[in-house]
């Protein structure tokens, strides 16, 4: 072999070794991608959906969730607890993948990211007062009518929108609103009928409720993703078909919600998952 060939086929082999290492190395980066945790973003401070259990570990309905997602997908879940009106913020900049925390479906949040289709519905419900007058929600729309709301939610954009002549007091925390209610500082306070009646249940001697379903359109919700993440919100979808046709949410509202389903039964109120 002359020396011309010789460096010719050592040129081609050195090709070969690099395109080969290459691979590998594209290969490697895809396998580490695979393997990154899934960060779900969660305000937990919705029992029994995003909730901590006594040492101080992600629990509830939406964990449950957020981990079979995980098992799906092959990727460990890596829950990051902050402040609700955090939560898209975080989502849109990229410190989280996506929002699982019983977020309404509104148009107002589809202009800055996409959801998941609807894993579950709700209605907005009314804690009273026990001495307020109120009755019905048309009660509200008032210039001496006071409503504790808490900041960013549905129940807060519903009274905006449609109870302009009341009174908005604007919390952070859900127990700040119903604080303000049963010691008669606010009329009412709107939020989901899971929270409403869970929280009538500890202040009854000061607290009355109203779970009649007040809102013409559905709430539904779902999880939220970045608007560019179209992969992970065709997983994401598939999985919760999966997961319904398995009987993964009935379970849930089995763990976690049997007496209330079975009293929302008695009451004639459709249940949370029941789409």
């Amino acid at each position: 072999m002359n020396m011309k060939k010789g460096f010719a086929l050592a040129l081609v082999l050195f090709m070969v070794s690099l395109a080969a290492f290459a691979g590998g190395q594209a290969e490697s980066a895809v396998t580490v991608e695979e393997e990154e945790p899934l960060r779900v973003g969660m305000e937990m401070a919705y029992p029994p959906f995003e909730m901590t259990d006594e040492q101080g570990n992600p629990s509830g309905i939406s964990v449950d969730f957020a981990k079979a997602l995980g098992d799906y997908l092959g990727r460990e879940v890596e829950f990051v607890n902050m402040a609700w009106d955090g939560l898209i913020p975080s989502l849109r900049t990229g410190k989280i993948d996506v929002i699982i925390s019983s977020m309404t479906i509104t148009e107002e949040r589809k202009e800055s990211v996409d959801f998941s289709e609807p894993y579950a519905k709700a209605y907005l419900a009314m804690l009273i007062a026990q001495d307020s007058p109120v009755e019905e929600i048309s009660d509200l729309n008032d210039p001496d009518r006071n409503i504790a709301v808490k900041k960013g939610t549905t129940g807060h954009v519903y009274a905006q929108q449609n109870l302009p002549e009341a009174n908005l007091m604007v919390f952070d925390k859900e127990t700040a609103c119903v604080l303000e209610v049963a010691q008669g500082k606010a009329d009412a306070f709107l939020y989901d009928q899971m929270t409403i009646f869970k929280n009538w249940q500890k202040h009854q001697d000061t607290t009355r409720v109203n779970l009649k379903p007040f809102q013409e359109d559905l709430e539904y919700w779902g999880a939220a993703l970045r608007k560019d993440d179209d992969e992970l919100r065709k997983e994401i979808n598939a999985f919760i078909e999966e997961f319904r046709a398995d009987g993964g949410f009935d379970k849930l509202g089995e763990k976690y919600l049997a007496e209330m389903k079975q009293k929302f039964d008695e009451m004639g109120i459709p249940f949370f998952f029941n789409l």
